[in-house]
């Protein structure tokens, strides 16, 4: 019988894949020695491969770049980056060497854009698309940019009195766009998306607010919904409404020249995920193209606000098996050396699941397991990968040691799980390690932030003597 973990992993799925492969009994991900970097940081652990970053940016630029010539489309394309993703300045650098423009949400946004500019990393050049639901400081801020002088930076309208708010603040002449209310599918508790302006209210805002205001000019419909870019009638039919909008508006303001169709791309989820970037991106632009000329109004400018297609692939989460607790007669619990809540909160939010992998001991038989994290919170558990309805890993043994890693973790996680503050039953943030590639093109890595300490999160608490 076959009953190595090699052997249900290899059966399971197609293994190994171009990002995980298998090297004297443990895995290796984009050809980083995992144990290697166990022994040198020990576990638990979180990483960031950088170079992920700019290979998924150059591959939807190639994407999008192949669609424009393939069906003569005469607009442009430009990505921009979605810093809620992931704001550390390690990120930003990496996406910003690949000639990529910035989508904000906040007013903290704004104070990173302007400390990139100075470095260099951003210039006037650079689109700043601005989201969200513009509070005080935000508008400030954005006015700041502007008045500064960076004729790029464009506000996404979300509600009507944001004209006004802006116009406040901004000296001179500025340009804007109007994000539309999405229709979400019938299976949301909520019909209509609570982000922008909707389908049939827009053309009225246009006329009403922006069509006779000589110091605004429009310039950039934004449409994105929260299932994201898949193909799906759902899709294609808000799309289509966007388009129809679109056409509408072009007819009447001439100034309008861009059209966002925002995020969405999925990324890698399971050693069984498949998705035709190109197909859908062929599709995208062919329906673009084709609606414009039947209307027979110019085609827009597209722009992307990818965030977790740029930055989730990058990251990693690595931790050790403590212990095992046969609860029952059928149920093993296999204990982490860190909290799922903390470390991977979207796994207790939302039930979303990584990639999880064992590192080590391929080669020893396997068992049905669930994870469980230290907290004492009941919830802080991860009991089943998708496509397999369970957890197979290496069989517990005290005397050798079994890691396993979750992976394509780098979007959000880091931000919701509140990095750096205070956590859930006062259990340590991991060190995290940020890997790279020298101009030869072999790994290195170096620490970015050590493990919590007790101090560190009793100075939050007030527990300071200081």
């Amino acid at each position: 019988m076959n009953t190595k973990y090699i052997d249900l992993i290899s059966q399971t799925y197609h293994f190994p894949q171009e990002d995980f492969k298998l090297k004297d009994n443990s895995l290796e991900f984009h050809d980083i020695n995992l144990m290697e970097l166990i022994k040198e940081y020990g576990a638990p652990l979180k990483f960031t491969y950088l170079p992920k970053i700019s290979e998924n940016i150059q591959r939807a630029k190639g994407w999008f770049k192949d669609a424009i010539a393939k069906n003569n489309y005469k607009g442009s394309y430009s990505y921009c980056y979605c810093t809620k993703s992931s704001h550390f300045q390690h990120v930003l650098d990496e996406a910003l060497k690949n000639d990529i423009h910035i989508e904000t949400s906040s007013a903290f946004d704004i104070d990173i854009v302007e400390k990139m500019m100075k470095k260099g990393k951003i210039n006037k050049d650079t689109f700043v698309i601005c989201n969200g639901f513009k509070r005080a400081q935000y508008v400030s801020n954005i006015a700041r940019l502007i008045n500064n002088g960076h004729p790029n930076c464009i506000p996404i309208i979300d509600n009507y009195e944001e004209i006004d708010l802006l116009s406040e603040e901004i000296k001179d002449d500025f340009k804007i766009g109007i994000r539309i209310a999405s229709e979400e599918e019938p299976k949301f508790e909520f019909y209509t998306s609570r982000l922008g302006i909707g389908y049939r209210n827009i053309v009225p805002f246009y006329e009403d607010q922006i069509k006779n205001n000589d110091k605004v000019e429009l310039k950039m419909l934004h449409f994105f919904i929260n299932t994201g870019i898949r193909d799906t009638a759902y899709y294609w039919n808000e799309l289509l409404k966007c388009l129809k909008v679109y056409v509408r508006l072009r007819k009447i303001c001439p100034t309008l020249d861009s059209l966002n169709i925002g995020g969405g791309f999925p990324i890698k989820n399971s050693l069984h995920f498949e998705y035709d970037y190109q197909y859908m991106i062929d599709e995208i632009i062919n329906q673009i193209n084709h609606f414009c000329e039947e209307a027979e109004v110019p085609v827009p400018n597209i722009f992307t606000e990818f965030g977790s297609f740029t930055v989730g692939e990058s990251g990693g989460a690595i931790y050790e098996i403590l212990y095992q607790k046969q609860q029952n007669d059928r149920e093993k619990w296999n204990m982490i050396n860190s909290s799922f809540i903390t470390t991977l909160p979207d796994t207790w939010a939302i039930n979303k699941r990584f990639i999880m992998l064992a590192i080590n001991r391929w080669e020893d038989e396997y068992e049905r397991v669930l994870l469980g994290g230290l907290t004492c919170d009941s919830d802080d558990y991860y009991n089943s990968e998708q496509h397999m309805n369970a957890i197979y890993l290496p069989k517990y043994k005290k005397e050798k040691p079994l890691y396993i890693g979750f992976f394509n973790t780098g979007a959000y996680q880091e931000s919701i799980g509140g990095f750096g503050g205070l956590q859930h039953c006062l259990i340590p943030s991991p060190k995290h390690i940020l890997i790279d590639k020298d101009k030869e093109g072999n790994i290195t890595t170096k620490l970015f932030s050590n493990q919590q300490k007790s101090e560190d999160l009793l100075k939050i608490l007030g527990y300071d003597d200081n």
